[in-house]
């Protein structure tokens, strides 16, 4: 009898020009909210400097690369996508500071639990020491900004080495890749 009194109850809700909608109490109380994106405060930074990590700055003919990591030390998750913002600072008193153009390569959506770390690679053109001081560029210190912040880490290059100057090219050899890749 309950049921039929239900279906009464309700065919006059619709009847009426209402829907109604329930939803189990355990589903209400399972649901998560999505990740919301990480900031430059969830996150710690810093090259990537084991083993095969490090890129090959003595040698002359090729590309090379340099990997740097996010840790999320936050106890939320969340996530990470796009290119990361990076500017190289010269140790010579020519060189300034060069804004790395970005590859051509697409982004996808990496979401970090607490303790999670994700990378992202820099393609560098490295040249020899006999370069002219004018063509190369002698990498001191790197500012990396996560996507979609403005606050940076300021990171001290490890790896010595110079790198052809290409800060004015339309593709230069030296670039950034986005976050995963």
């Amino acid at each position: 009898m309950n049921n039929k009194l239900a279906a009464v109850a309700l065919a006059a809700v619709v009847a009426g020009g209402y829907a109604v909608t329930t939803v189990p109490a355990s589903a209400a109380t399972t649901a998560k909210a999505a990740p919301t994106r990480c900031h430059t405060a969830d996150l710690k930074a810093g090259f990537a400097t084991g083993g095969d990590a490090a890129p090959e700055m003595g040698q002359t003919t090729k590309q090379t690369q340099a990997f740097i990591w996010f840790t999320n030390k936050n106890s939320r998750t969340c996530t990470l996508s796009g290119f990361p913002g990076v500017d190289m600072v010269g140790a010579q008193s020519t060189d300034g500071t060069w804004s790395l153009a970005r590859s051509a390569k697409r982004p996808v959506k990496i979401t970090l639990e607490k303790g999670d770390t994700v990378d992202f690679s820099i393609n560098l053109l490295p040249v020899a020491k006999s370069t002219p001081k004018k063509e190369k560029f002698v990498p001191k210190t790197f500012l990396v900004t996560p996507p979609n912040e403005t606050t940076h880490f300021t990171l001290t290059w490890p790896f010595g080495g110079q790198i052809l100057k290409q800060d004015g090219a339309t593709h230069p050899g030296t670039y950034v890749n986005p976050i995963g890749f």
